[in-house]
């Protein structure tokens, strides 16, 4: 994903944003940080066209929200549906959970990060394998291979 221009602006709030972390924010980053999960990096607050992603995976196209109790009324979460939907149009997928969830059951927050991350970075499921040059029956089975050396007037 080539990187994108961001104003100093943004750059500053990504910045202040880092330094001042929600309780469940710090607590999920240190997780993250110290495991290294499965070898996904991961970025936290980072500018995005006009937004600040609280958690970014660029390798599996994943966006990790934390929602406080702000997220609860429907002014913010009509501000989050326009979010994920820009999210969205650059490629992402959006998860999203509570501060709750994570400060309750930071095991079950990573389990469903790491499956998304796997799913993401593989992309479409992989195709099948094409046979071998020539093609013909890739079959090693012995009986097939001696049935068909008796049927040439061969010796097994």
């Amino acid at each position: 994903m080539p990187h994108a221009v961001v104003s100093d602006r943004q750059c500053s709030r990504a910045k202040q944003l880092r330094r001042a972390m929600t309780r469940a924010e710090t607590l999920l980053w240190r997780y993250l940080k110290a495991n290294r999960m499965d070898g996904v990096g991961i970025r936290r607050q980072t500018p995005i066209g006009n937004y600040i992603a609280d958690f970014v995976c660029f390798s599996s196209e994943i966006i990790i929200e934390l929602d406080g109790e702000s997220h609860d009324f429907d002014e913010r979460q009509k501000a989050d549906q326009r979010r994920d939907a820009f999210f969205a149009a650059e490629g992402f997928q959006v998860l999203r959970f509570t501060n709750e969830q994570v400060m309750s059951n930071l095991e079950g927050v990573v389990e469903a990060i790491r499956q998304a991350a796997s799913i993401g970075a593989r992309g479409s499921p992989p195709s099948l394998t094409l046979p071998h040059k020539g093609g013909g029956n890739t079959n090693t089975d012995q009986t097939n291979s001696v049935n068909t050396d008796q049927t040439r007037g061969t010796q097994p």
